[in-house]
């Protein structure tokens, strides 16, 4: 992973800076994996992430919203009573482990002097956030427990005693030189990356394969030059925060990767380059784990009446034979002297022809001629009744297919609070029973709250992310002459900018939102419609969150994410 030891090393180095001497102030664990310390330092209020997350482990300082629960867990509580109030006095790293530690001091409940440690471990589904007693070295409690029957070597349980991970016997990439490198590669055994993340400490194979490509021709010459050089660089903290975006991967590290061969963009901070890395990225891992369900249900409603709407057509099609049956009984009826009983079928001449060509009618052996001709004149009646029926049913069924296509792109740009209000709305239409649920009644009454962004002459944007959002913001928050906007004819958003004459610039920006929170967020190009609010209606009787509108006009926009996030308010 990108967040080895020298990341650590270096986000150590830039949280120390900012944070050292803070107070925290407040803690809070907006889910299972993740704490926020805000520490007020040096007059500035920070909001430090601390993940233990199984992919996505990082410790940074961020900027994003995260939803706190109504309750917090036993844990949050924990680093409640033991950190809130104290001061940093010191944050480290252990070796070039990806292991960073803040020394915390303060006064326990009784007021005297305590000593604690917040030890961050980064090791992939691994990784935990653990409250040690410095003085006793005791761990009081973790994120994650794991007992000796899950890790010979040490347990991480409250009581016991914090042991630190298992050393690895690697050199210290900062002391080698040239001819340390050339000692323990061997240039015969090929796999050069691999040797050298086997052999220095915290060195990840993205870097391993940067200093190899680095090197050129990988010889016993280009190789320890590269190694040393980036090294050096190093540690002098000479970086330059990039994330890189490859044909097939992106990855960040602290200088631009340039064998990915892709586009680079750089930061002025590391946990600026977090941020924007992992925007969406955890929280779309956390809506799929609490949304799976829904998506999987929204899916199979939808293929059902996909898979209706095909045998619908048939019946249609099928309808479309009436006029036949009704010649097949007329024709019967006038020539009924010639049908007998146990007749399979009956040539006879039609009337109806202009040149009277012959016609042949299957029959019914086992009924009457004129128990054939009623059986044709009931499948004509039949089949003429049913074809309002039929159009009716499948107009219904492709609003149904219409419909989950639109939730199935809410579940995909939603975030965890989203995930309930579309499951809310599943509930209210029948699509799903509700779930039991404990604590306030009166949560059900909320409003839904909207995304909000400013253009860039700071006229205010909403956004609706589902349903719920989509019918509050057009048919309750937006005035009548403010701008709507929603991708044309693609599953999508309402967008609504908040002024009644917006820029050329404003509208353009507002349709990129619209396009980025639709179906089209990948696409080029994406037609964009906008008209007046008093322009938007929704029909009587229509499926949450559809709506009929006129007097629009259209632009196309590419949706650019780094833009978007700039708006973000």
């Amino acid at each position: 992973m990108s967040f080895d030891g020298l990341f650590t090393r270096a986000i150590t180095n830039e949280l120390s800076s900012l944070l050292k001497g803070g107070r925290i102030n407040k803690i809070h664990q907006p889910y299972k994996n993740e704490i926020i310390l805000a520490v007020r330092a040096n007059g500035v209020n920070h909001k430090l992430l601390l993940s233990a997350h199984p992919s996505y482990a990082r410790v940074q300082i961020t900027n994003e919203q995260y939803d706190n629960p109504n309750e917090p867990p036993m844990f949050c509580m924990l680093l409640r009573k033991h950190l809130e109030g104290f001061m940093i006095e010191d944050i480290k790293q252990a070796g070039l482990d990806r292991m960073i530690i803040f020394e915390v001091k303060g006064r326990n409940e009784i007021g005297d002097i305590s000593y604690k440690q917040l030890i961050v471990e980064i090791m992939g589904r691994h990784s935990n956030i653990i409250i040690v007693d410095k003085n006793r070295n005791m761990i009081l409690d973790s994120i994650k427990h794991v007992s000796f029957a899950v890790n010979t070597h040490r347990a991480i349980m409250p009581g016991q005693e914090y042991v630190l991970p298992p050393q690895q016997e690697k050199m210290n990439p900062f002391e080698a030189q040239e001819e340390d490198v050339l000692r323990v590669i061997d240039f015969n055994a090929g796999k050069l990356d691999k040797q050298l993340v086997s052999n220095f400490a915290g060195v990840s194979p993205v870097l391993a394969r940067e200093i190899v490509f680095k090197a050129g021709l990988a010889n016993r010459s280009t190789i320890p030059k590269a190694f040393t050089s980036m090294m050096s660089d190093f540690r002098e903290h000479h970086y330059k925060p990039s994330i890189t975006n490859g044909s097939n991967k992106e990855a960040f590290y602290l200088i631009p990767i340039e064998h990915l061969k892709g586009e680079a963009k750089s930061f002025d901070s590391l946990s600026r380059l977090l941020d924007r890395f992992y925007f969406g990225k955890a929280e779309r891992d956390r809506v799929k784990q609490q949304g799976n369900d829904l998506e999987r249900l929204i899916a199979n409603e939808k293929e059902k009446n996909e898979k209706k709407i095909l045998k619908l057509e048939q019946t249609l099609e099928d309808a479309k034979k009436a006029e036949q049956h009704q010649l097949y009984g007329e024709l019967l009826t006038a020539n009924i002297f010639m049908v007998e009983k146990g007749m399979k079928e009956i040539t006879v001449v039609n009337y109806y022809d202009e040149d009277g060509a012959s016609i042949t009618i299957p029959l019914e052996p086992r009924k009457t001629p004129s128990e054939n001709a009623q059986r044709y004149f009931t499948k004509y009646q039949k089949a003429k009744k049913s074809v309002n029926i039929v159009k009716e049913q499948i107009e219904i069924a492709r609003a149904e297919v219409s419909y989950f296509d639109s939730l199935l792109q809410q579940v995909e740009a939603a975030s965890p609070k989203d995930i309930e209000e579309i499951r809310e709305e599943l509930v209210e239409g029948g699509y799903i029973r509700a779930r039991q649920k404990k604590g306030n009644k009166n949560k059900q009454n909320l409003k839904p709250i909207l995304e909000k962004y400013r253009s860039s002459d700071d006229t205010e944007i909403l956004v609706g992310k589902n349903n719920k959002q989509n019918d509050y913001l057009t048919n309750k928050v937006a005035a009548r002459d403010e701008i709507w906007l929603h991708t044309k004819d693609i599953p999508g958003s309402h967008v609504v900018i908040r002024s009644k004459e917006p820029s050329e610039e404003t509208i353009l920006e507002a349709a990129q939102i619209a396009a980025y929170f639709s179906k089209a967020r990948n696409s080029s190009s994406v037609p964009v419609d906008f008209t007046k609010v008093r322009h938007v209606k929704k029909p009587a009787g229509g499926k949450p969150g559809f709506v009929i509108y006129e007097q629009q006009q259209t632009v196309y926009v590419t949706p650019d994410e780094d833009m978007i996030l700039k708006l973000k308010h």
